[in-house]
């Protein structure tokens, strides 16, 4: 791999050397004699090769051996394990002079320090610091700040001396000979782990390498052991042989084997390099990042990282893109270049990864990265070759498995883009910034969408149709490419979102005619011109016309259908295109307007009428006697039933010399029931026809003095004296029934409908001749109809008179209720005072107001 630590030997001891410690720059040796030495690092004008010089050397520490030693910087403390108690001592003072023993320490053989950084209330830093003693089977808990130190209560309990310790976040990680324990410092519950080694002869190593995660050491392997709530080994690192000690140094982790230190990484787990020829060395303790100090009984090794910018260009050219990512982060260059150099070793990764054919990762790296879309869609130029090319050309089956593989994971990254991109319609009022940015994200999207689109035409094209149906393809390439596919309907589905109709209908029209087409027919054209809306009005003409020549009942649902975007059309338009182009379909167009929409306008009630009336009298229309019998009884029924035609108008249009029952109708529409009765009767010859009309009269007038059956009885008895047909139809011929008296049907509807015949009008047509037995029933009728009409208002006075009463005796008693105002009342609405010539106002409630004060309240 490359060299990611360079070795500097530092000193040839005199002594034996049983402890080491380190901090600034500094280091602190504890010997087997009890000396304790204290020197400073140096490198030689920047250069990678370090030098020590002794800064203090104290003789008379102490007595016994110095077993353990570790420093508290930002307390210029060093803590110290000698003759089996802690001591602390002043490390700046001279001879390193005594701060506090702790007494109840004694027979110590271990201890972990944790050192935490805290900002107080004030903005000072503070350190806060944990200490765990191991003595014998007790694990003793102590807190410091500022110097002093407090021993917590509680002692863990231990099945044996324990060999290595160290703090994690919520738990205690300690080595015994054979095996770990966690031991929880809240809940003080202890958690059993792994054995230390299958044999149980080697030693345990701790090494921390995160705050919440520990490497144990388990036979020729460092287990990664993370906190939680159960406890999870997260990976397993090999060894050559069981290492002495461990020690992390992001993003290595060193191992000291016999002899020499292993460099390897943890994720991914790669070695990394060996550093021989240290010799004997058996204790590792790492001063900072890029800085561990190893020894032996008499020696002293400096193991410092060598440059990173080096390394970086080793590592590229490796092609380990993450560990050069970590190395970068780890840096002493400012944010912006290491969020740069970052940026520029993640888009070499991507690449590796598309290189290797891992396109899934390589995508989400982009996605990651942010990269440019048109940089991503540049690696596959496959996009942009025809259709044929794909077709014909001699790609085996796994190149073609291994596009379509790439093709998906680029869909995959499209659309999640597309999804972080999202869709911000531009506001009214936007800055010229804001506004910029919309262009940019639409063009993004454009390039998008269209890029998706060949993908799904070569991957799975029953997507295309979706995709189009809200998109921002760009439309000439999009386009290009639905033709280089032969994909009409999805061609449409782009013109019709595009807005681009007038495209659509002439690819529909031409390929109407086309046997092997998917838009073969006039269906898919009679679809979309419905769905256009009365905006486009003048193309619906246009391309609706053969479609009403060669499908004239279907092609008149283009107009008719019951969809919004149909009724919503301008309806006196479509008549004057109908009527200019396709005469034959505007009557039943008229028909589906008035009798399915329920259209009320006269100009189409009218129109109807006239294309009826033209029907029946048009002696060119060649029309069976059967269709014209149909359309005069719809006519008629039309005339009877509407209401909403204007009859003064219509009528000016009907001819003189035949139909003369509809004339009639509209006669009766205008009130001139005496002529229409008398084309009933003198020229129609048909009495039934003429009494139906009066009894549909008498249904629908308004007007009760309205005496049609007088009128009908007056043409009856005295055909030759009526002269209600005048003008143009005083020439027609009549009714051979019409020039004869007919006093039986007279005297029969006299008798009939006495009940809405006025006795007196009917005496007053009625021949001297008549004789008196005849108009008995008449009489009785009339006389009984008097009689109960008689009763009727005196039954009505008589009430009235009682509710009279009533409101007399309501008024009295209203009347007779007296009001008292004081001089001290005021008005509730304005709370003035009432003056003696006030005018007031009394509500049923009892308020009484100022007369002037009454609308406010």
């Amino acid at each position: 791999m490359h060299e990611a630590y360079e070795v500097s030997h530092l000193l040839n001891a005199t002594v034996q050397i049983e402890a080491i410690a380190a901090y600034d720059g500094n280091l602190l040796l504890g010997t087997r004699q009890g000396h304790l030495l204290m020197y400073s690092l140096s490198n030689n004008n920047g250069n990678q090769k370090y030098e020590l010089q002794l800064f203090r050397y104290c003789k008379n520490f102490s007595k016994k051996p110095i077993q353990q030693i570790d420093v508290i910087p930002e307390d210029h403390l060093l803590l110290c394990l000698t003759d089996n108690i802690i001591s602390s001592y002043d490390i700046n003072g001279v001879n390193f002079p005594l701060v506090k023993t702790f007494h109840e320490t004694k027979g110590a053989s271990l201890f972990a320090l944790h050192i935490k950084s805290a900002t107080s209330m004030t903005g000072e830093s503070n350190s806060l610091v944990q200490l765990c003693v191991a003595v014998r089977r007790k694990l003793q808990i102590y807190y410091g700040k500022n110097r002093e130190f407090k021993k917590h209560p509680f002692e863990f309990t231990i099945p044996d001396v324990p060999k290595v310790m160290d703090w994690g976040l919520q738990y205690l990680c300690v080595g015994f000979k054979g095996e770990y324990t966690m031991f929880d410092i809240s809940t003080r519950e202890p958690k059993e782990l792994f054995p230390t080694s299958s044999s149980k002869s080697l030693e345990p190593t701790i090494a921390k390498y995160s705050e919440a995660a520990f490497l144990l050491g388990r036979d020729n392997t460092s287990v990664l052991v993370e906190e939680g709530e159960d406890i999870k080994i997260k990976k397993t690192i090999k060894w050559k042989e069981a290492p002495i000690a461990v020690v992390w140094d992001e993003p290595f982790v060193l191992g000291l084997l016999q002899d020499q230190v292993i460099v390897q990484t943890v994720e991914p787990s790669l070695f990394i390099q060996t550093l021989p020829d240290l010799n004997k060395a058996r204790l590792m303790y790492r001063c900072k990042r890029g800085l561990i100090f190893v020894s032996s009984v008499g020696q002293v090794w400096c193991l410092s990282s060598v440059d990173i910018t080096k390394q970086r260009q080793q590592l590229l050219k490796d092609k380990q893109f993450q560990i050069a990512i970590d190395l970068t982060n780890l840096s002493d260059s400012s944010a912006e270049e290491k969020k740069q150099t970052v940026h520029s070793i993640q888009k070499l990764f991507a690449l590796e990864l598309f290189d290797n054919k891992e396109y899934s990762q390589s995508m989400n790296e982009f996605l990651k990265l942010n990269t440019d879309p048109a940089d991503v869609i540049k690696l596959f130029p496959e996009l942009d070759k025809p259709a044929d090319s794909h077709k014909k050309g001699t790609e085996t089956d796994a190149k073609k498995k291994d596009l379509e593989k790439a093709l998906k994971a680029l869909i995959e990254y499209l659309l999640a883009l597309r999804r972080k991109i999202g869709v911000k319609p531009a506001k009214e009022g936007e800055s010229q910034d804001e506004s910029t940015s919309q262009r940019n994200v639409t063009q993004q999207l454009e390039l998008i969408d269209t890029t998706l689109l060949k993908c799904y035409l070569q991957t799975n094209d029953a997507l295309v149709a979706a995709l189009l149906r809200l998109n921002y393809c760009r439309l000439d390439e999009a386009e290009r490419t639905l033709l280089q596919h032969s994909k009409h309907s999805e061609l449409i589905i782009l013109y019709q979102t595009k807005g681009q109709h007038t495209k659509a209908l002439q690819l529909l029209r031409e390929q109407a005619k086309q046997p092997d087409s998917s838009l073969k027919g006039f269906h898919r054209t009679k679809h979309y011109l419905q769905h256009l809306g009365s905006e486009h009005i003048n193309l619906i003409f246009k391309f609706s016309d053969w479609i009403l020549k060669e499908y004239p009942e279907e092609g008149l649902k283009i107009f008719t259908e019951d969809i919004v975007e149909v009724e919503n059309l301008p309806r006196a338009k479509v008549l004057d295109f109908l009527l200019r182009e396709h005469e034959s379909l505007v009557i039943p167009y008229l028909e589906h307007v008035i009798h399915t929409w329920n259209d009320t306008n006269p100009f189409f009630h009218d129109a109807l009428i006239k294309m009826y009336r033209e029907k029946i009298t048009d002696k060119k229309a060649n029309s069976t006697e059967e269709e014209l019998q149909h359309i005069k009884s719809k006519l008629v029924t039309f005339l009877e039933t509407s209401s909403h035609y204007t009859p003064e108008r219509v009528i000016l249009h009907f001819p003189n010399d035949t139909l003369f029952e509809e004339r009639a109708i509209i006669l009766g529409k205008l009130g001139i029931h005496e002529q229409a009765l008398a084309i009933y009767v003198q020229i129609l010859g048909d009495v039934e026809k003429a009494i139906r009309y009066c009894e549909n009269v008498g249904e629908k007038s308004k007007d009760k003095n309205v005496d049609v059956y007088v009128i009908l009885m007056k043409i009856l008895m005295n055909p030759e004296q009526c002269n209600s047909l005048t003008g143009p139809l005083a020439n027609v011929a009549r009714h051979p029934k019409s020039t004869v008296q007919d006093m039986e049907t007279a005297l029969s509807i006299l008798e009939k409908h006495a009940d809405k015949i006025s006795p007196m009008k009917a005496l007053s047509v009625l021949p001297d001749g008549v004789p008196l037995g005849r108009l008995k029933c008449f009489l009785e009728s009339a006389l009984e109809s008097q009689l109960t009409l008689k009763r009727r208002t005196q039954v009505l006075k008589g009430l009235l008179y009682a509710e009279h009463l009533q409101v007399q005796e309501l008024k009295h008693y209203h009347e007779s209720q007296k009001i008292v105002i004081h001089d001290y009342d005021l008005c509730p609405v304005c709370k003035k005072r009432f003056g003696n010539q006030s005018a007031f106002v009394r509500y049923p409630n009892g308020d009484i107001v100022h007369y002037s004060c009454r609308l406010d309240k």
